[in-house]
């Protein structure tokens, strides 16, 4: 028997594509609608794709037309810190006004599951860690303001309209599939493990490392790092507990262990092979020393547990972009 039909948006995205892979593998009927602004058309292992935008609302009432939707999955959002900080009008649109667009198409096609990519970035600076889901939200750039802004939106669309969602508070993604056929791929690259990465590939001279007087044990910042397809792996059973009735909740997704900087680069030595030249740099503004998350909520009820370890999060992407 085929399973529901989840359309994926930005899933031909990093985070999307290895959803999309999975949805696909568990048997439900997958249909991915993006952009291509910044994913890219290889990454799709499935052939239901269509190149649309979020902003045009009757290609999406199109596909809602055309399919019987069951749920979506949205990964459509920009995600560049220092990007939403220079341009946030860019970001406020399309990570808030077309979430909207999406949202309002659904309710008239009576699709009332919903999936959101939210971020840690919503928590601001840490009063505590690890971090909670009830901590305060107080993002301090437009990229974790525009995640925070849809939070509110789709509380208040479940009060109005009975639209069911989770969102998910993503920490630091990492890693690629196991398959070394789709993995992270971003243009600029910002992202820690890759730029370390590229630069034991020699595509880059150095790795720099901001800020080492950190009140930390090596005096670098300490992260939580999430292998990709944990995090598709939760989705799926936030996606099942939504199908089964369940009413809208929120959920921290981390690996809930911290790992400095170095530890990252040291690890990153070991399975490559290589030494990678490292370069001490200033603090960056808004960089908090420490952010790990609770995943007890995620662990308790949805039964999800992460399976990948940081020495796998670093092999699996060594495997994809060395090749």
């Amino acid at each position: 028997m085929k399973k529901e039909t989840v359309l994926v948006v930005g899933g031909a995205g990093y985070i999307g594509s290895h959803q999309v892979k999975m949805l696909n593998e568990k048997g439900y009927n997958v249909i991915v609608y993006d952009n291509l602004s910044t994913g890219y058309r290889d990454l799709v292992t499935i052939d239901t794709f269509i190149e649309g935008d979020l902003a045009d609302k009757s290609k999406l009432k199109e596909v809602f037309s055309n399919n019987k939707i069951d749920a979506v999955i949205h990964f459509a959002a920009f995600i560049e810190v220092g990007e939403s900080v220079k341009n946030p009008a860019k970001y406020y649109y399309n990570n808030v006004v077309n979430v909207i667009n999406l949202l309002d198409v659904m309710l008239e096609y009576n699709v009332n599951n919903f999936i959101f990519s939210s971020t840690a970035a919503v928590y601001g600076e840490p009063e505590e860690v690890p971090i909670q889901e009830d901590h305060p939200k107080k993002p301090i750039n437009p990229y974790g303001k525009s995640k925070h802004m849809i939070e509110q939106i789709l509380e208040d669309y479940d009060k109005a309209y009975d639209l069911k969602y989770t969102c998910f508070r993503y920490f630091n993604a990492a890693g690629a599939d196991d398959s070394g056929k789709i993995g992270e791929k971003h243009d600029p690259e910002t992202h820690l493990i890759p730029l370390i990465l590229k630069t034991a590939l020699g595509e880059r001279d150095e790795i720099y490392i901001f800020g080492t007087d950190y009140n930390t044990k090596d005096g670098t910042c300490i992260r939580d790092f999430v292998h990709v397809n944990d995090l598709a792996d939760a989705h799926i059973k936030g996606l099942e507990r939504l199908l089964k009735g369940e009413p809208s909740d929120v959920f921290n997704l981390g690996s809930g262990n911290g790992y400095s900087v170095k530890e990252i680069i040291e690890t990153a030595r070991e399975i490559t092979l290589e030494d990678i030249k490292v370069v001490e740099a200033e603090r960056r503004a808004g960089d908090p020393a420490v952010l790990i998350a609770d995943c007890t909520k995620a662990k308790k009820l949805l039964n999800w547990e992460p399976k990948y370890s940081l020495e796998d999060i670093i092999r699996t992407a060594w495997k994809w972009h060395s090749q």
